[in-house]
């Protein structure tokens, strides 16, 4: 009996227009900041290709602007003349001789752009941004339609299969859509059928302008969890008028970028929005595309098998694997590297000005840089000692290279400070990750020797090449009287499980560790959040209705009360420096964390100096006033400490070991860093 093929849902071809896509998964569109750097059409057709070979369906670029108007800031990319047109070939010349098929995102910012020449649909200005929309005149609106036409009409030039019209995210048609920043009283304000106006138009005369060839996708906002946002039926009808329009599909977004409810954060369920994109798929006669948070063959497969969508849209995890589908397809899950939804090296960096990558691939967006990285000059024996995040990465890197690598761990099994990351709750994900670092170790054949501390001595008897010293950090722990008192917890004791936190807790140190503790220890609920309305998936359930996301119709923007949980605990969290606690949580996740857990009661005290612990709690000074913390656990988060002795003991004996990891360098704990650069260092081998 044959075998029935894996994610049959997933895999099917499927009809876009004039297009036949191979299957049904998207690889939605993401700033890169790539676009910014010499070279930028080369590395991007590099990027692009490779996950075109990975697999793909197809493609959507980063936004480019239609006019000056539309850029994010002074430096983003623009679609607006023939010798840009050309230019950009490459890209669509490298994905079609991967087999895939690419096309072109049209994106104006409007009152979120970082310009001085700022417009909008009105003189509101977001909450994020400070600059002031210059409101647009009726003659510059239509003006601007045609900017959209003559955009993708490029885009054809540059050999794109089409353009995806972004009206989704709060950008500049979303503003027009809503009442929330719409205040115009011409023909493109006051009715919906006007707000609606400007994006039937750009569909309409796009249509009629690229002809019945080219693949237009518009992405609608499904959700837009913003007060003033839209209600389901609103967003309904403008798919149908869109679709009369002549889009062959429509992608669904969900949440403005000033919502204050996250939706691609590692705190969100998978699928978590799927609700707002079936009602809308059921309404339409053209195929339906999911987005956000879904980064798993089953879970893309069971949503396409459902009919809650015809395809999939995912963006980061295609940053995290290239490979995704070629994967699944092969029947091989467990070999994708899953993305963990941390955002550290894809948003976070694109906030900083940097170029995307991704924590757990380094290679993407630098696929040229990889590329340039020496081949092996022969077969070398490596000992990597240390089985966390940096040294798995190296072990697992200079493997697949061909070398004979041994990996040695002092504990019963891999992924050092992951396995107590993984015990925070949202932070599910890095179970996938070290299912992808066992996987990896089995089919590369990395000998593993778990339970082993090797000495010094052994490693240097000139068995090995190279020995890398990834033996990670061990936690710091302060000069406070009292430190050995019963109450004292320390963070690694806690999230492993050897040691229980009592009802009222204070927590020494507020970085990302102390945060992630507050989050252990104020999850267990006392009682939990009542149901909104109509749910049934128990995983997504409480999260809509503790950040007040309501299924209802009638919901403007899909908002409704939110019911954060009752905590069974009180925690305060605590630290030396007078300034507000969470500073340096990411950028683009730290909001949520920190609101989360303010919903759930967390205190929080800066300017704290420690006196001592004893049977009466935590004695310390805040501002320089005295207090005692009447605490039945005090848990230590006060950093770490690198642990390389090993490498002072090999140096001693002749040996030059690389350091990598927290061995390499502590503070907050890094695996960002760590991967980089235990995959840096395999390279070099």
């Amino acid at each position: 009996m044959s075998t029935p093929p894996a994610f049959p849902a997933l895999l099917a071809p499927i009809r876009l227009g004039a297009h036949a896509v191979r299957n049904r998964t998207l690889m939605g569109s993401m700033h890169t900041g790539i676009e910014r750097l010499d070279r930028s059409a080369e590395r991007l057709a590099a990027f692009y290709a490779e996950r075109a070979r990975g697999g793909a369906g197809l493609i959507v670029t980063g936004g480019f602007a239609m006019n000056a108007e539309a850029k994010l800031d002074d430096h983003g990319p623009t679609l607006i003349t023939e010798d840009e047109a050309d230019a950009l070939r490459p890209i669509p010349q490298a994905v079609h001789a991967a087999g895939g098929k690419i096309i072109l995102q049209v994106l104006h910012t409007g009152r979120y752009g970082k310009t001085s020449g700022l417009v909008g649909a009105s003189s509101i200005p977001s909450p994020i941004n400070r600059r002031v929309p210059r409101p647009l005149e009726t003659a510059e609106v239509w003006r601007t339609i045609d900017d959209y036409v003559r955009c993708a009409e490029l885009a054809m030039r540059a050999g794109f299969d089409g353009v995806e019209i972004m009206g989704s995210e709060g950008y500049f048609l979303n503003q027009f859509t809503t009442r929330r920043c719409n205040d115009r009283s011409d023909e493109f304000g006051g009715s919906v059928e006007n707000r609606h106006r400007i994006v039937v138009e750009i569909v309409r005369r796009t249509r009629e302008r690229l002809g019945p060839e080219a693949l237009i996708m518009y992405r609608i906002s499904a959700l837009d969890l913003v007060e003033g946002g839209a209600p389901a039926d609103e967003v309904i009808a403008l798919a149908r008028a869109v679709e009369a329009a002549g889009a062959d599909v429509i992608n669904t977004g969900f949440g403005w970028h000033e919502a204050r409810i996250p939706t691609i954060a590692y705190l969100v369920p998978r699928a978590a929005f799927r609700f707002a994109a079936a009602r809308i798929k059921r309404a339409l006669k053209i195929p339906l595309i999911v987005s956000n948070r879904i980064n798993t063959p089953e879970v893309a497969d069971e949503i396409i098998a459902s009919g809650d969508a015809d395809m999939v849209s995912m963006a980061r995890p295609f940053l995290a694997d290239a490979a995704f589908v070629n994967k699944a397809a092969a029947g091989r899950p467990d070999a994708i590297n899953t993305c963990i939804a941390c955002n550290q090296a894809c948003l976070d960096f694109i906030f900083t000005h940097q170029p995307t990558s991704c924590l757990v691939n380094p290679r993407a967006g630098r696929e040229l840089e990889f590329d340039e990285m020496p081949a092996p000059r022969a077969r070398r024996r490596v000992a990597v000692v240390g089985a966390g995040a940096a040294g798995l990465a190296c072990a697992i890197t200079a493997a697949q290279r061909g070398h004979e690598v041994a990996l040695y761990e002092a504990g019963a099994e891999v992924g050092g400070q992951l396995n107590l990351a993984r015990q925070v709750p949202g932070k599910e994900e890095f179970h996938e990750m070290l299912r992808y670092f066992r996987t990896g170790l089995a089919d590369a054949r990395v000998a593993l020797h778990l339970n082993r501390r090797p000495a010094a001595a052994d490693l240097a008897k000139g068995s090995f090449d190279h020995v890398v010293v990834a033996t990670g950090v061990r936690a710091r722990v302060p000069a406070i009287a009292g430190i050995d008192h019963p109450k004292v917890v320390s963070y690694a004791d806690l999230l492993a499980g050897r040691r229980q936190a009592g009802r009222r807790v204070a927590v020494i140190g507020a970085g990302g560790i102390g945060f992630d503790v507050a989050e252990y220890l104020l999850h267990e609920a006392e009682e939990a959040p009542a149901p909104a309305e109509s749910l049934t998936n128990t995983s997504v359930d409480p999260f809509l209705a503790e950040w007040g996301v309501s299924t209802a119709r009638a919901a403007p923007g899909g908002l409704g009360e939110a019911r954060p949980p009752r905590p069974l605990r009180s925690v305060t969290l605590l630290q030396r420096k007078p300034e507000k606690p969470g500073r340096t949580l990411g950028l683009s996740t730290g909001w949520a964390l920190r609101a989360r857990l303010e919903q759930r009661g967390l205190q929080t005290l800066s300017g704290c100096s420690y006196e001592r612990v004893d049977d009466a709690g935590l004695h310390l000074r805040v501002g320089g006033e005295a207090r005692v913390l009447d605490v039945d656990t005090v848990v230590i988060c006060a950093g770490q400490e690198s642990d390389n002795a090993l490498a002072d003991e090999l140096r001693g004996l002749g040996v030059a070991p690389a350091l990598i990891g927290g061995a390499e360098r502590a503070g907050e704990l890094d695996a960002l860093r760590a991967i980089d650069q235990g995959t840096r260092l395999a390279m070099t081998f």
